[in-house]
């Protein structure tokens, strides 16, 4: 595996096609150059304390990031620096912790602050989630959005996604406390068909065709609650 770095590194184009050269997504191509920022989602990858205190990282820099929704945050601590997904009211000078200790009384934790499902308390809006402890954080990434911590059952913890749909994992998989950055990416205006070239967005096909029964609004219950916890594994063939 590659050093990590905090600087920018080159990227290229894809064009939607996957390793063989074939189209996999339609409808990307072009788009302004740009170059792409490590963020680290493990948070628990910091010096070890020997006297279990929660480690602190201090907050540099809070800028933009061209490969990603959501704003990424510059910290600093320990003898090493990382980029981070910045939460909704993260400011260059802020103090952030990280711990994954679970105490036994559950812990007052500011927006920023990295700890386990088990040590946070019941009703905390949460993003950056892991769905295996140690993989870093797959769920409750993208601009605006948050989860919600809605009860801890027997060393598993039931989240809500920003879909409603409720996830059940593993009490020691570590979440990020607050809302993710950049809350109004919903609502830019593009203005100008070009501007969604500049994206890498190419337009679709001109033809006009009528829609279907598909297209009309469609309630549709809840899926069930989908659970990360015990998975049965593949067995080899």
């Amino acid at each position: 595996m590659e050093k990590y770095t905090i600087k920018p590194m080159g990227m290229k184009k894809t064009g939607g096609r996957d390793h063989t050269g074939r189209v996999r997504t339609h409808g990307i191509g072009g788009g302004h150059k740009q170059r792409y920022r490590w963020v680290d989602f493990q948070r628990l990858r910091y010096e070890p304390n020997k006297e279990d205190k929660p480690f602190e990282e201090k907050v540099v820099e809070v800028r933009y990031d061209p490969c990603r929704s959501a704003d990424i945050a510059l910290v600093a601590g320990g003898n090493r620096k990382r980029w981070i997904i910045a939460t909704e009211n993260m400011q260059a000078g802020n103090i952030i912790k990280t711990s994954g200790v679970i105490g036994r009384m559950a812990v007052s934790a500011n927006e920023g602050d990295s700890y386990p499902l088990g040590a946070l308390p019941v009703g905390t809006l949460i993003h950056n989630l892991e769905i295996k402890p140690g993989r870093g954080a797959q769920f409750i990434r993208a601009a605006g959005t948050s989860g919600v911590l809605l009860r801890k059952v027997s060393g598993t913890a039931i989240v809500q996604l920003p879909s409603k749909q409720q996830v059940q994992v593993e009490e020691s998989c570590m979440v990020t406390v607050g809302r993710v950055s950049n809350i109004d990416h919903n609502k830019q205006i593009i203005g100008k068909a070009g501007r969604n070239r500049w994206f890498g967005v190419r337009p679709s096909s001109g033809l006009w065709q009528r829609k279907g029964g598909w297209a009309g609004r469609k309630i549709k219950p809840l899926p069930p609650m989908k659970s990360y916890v015990n998975l049965p594994s593949i067995a080899a063939k």
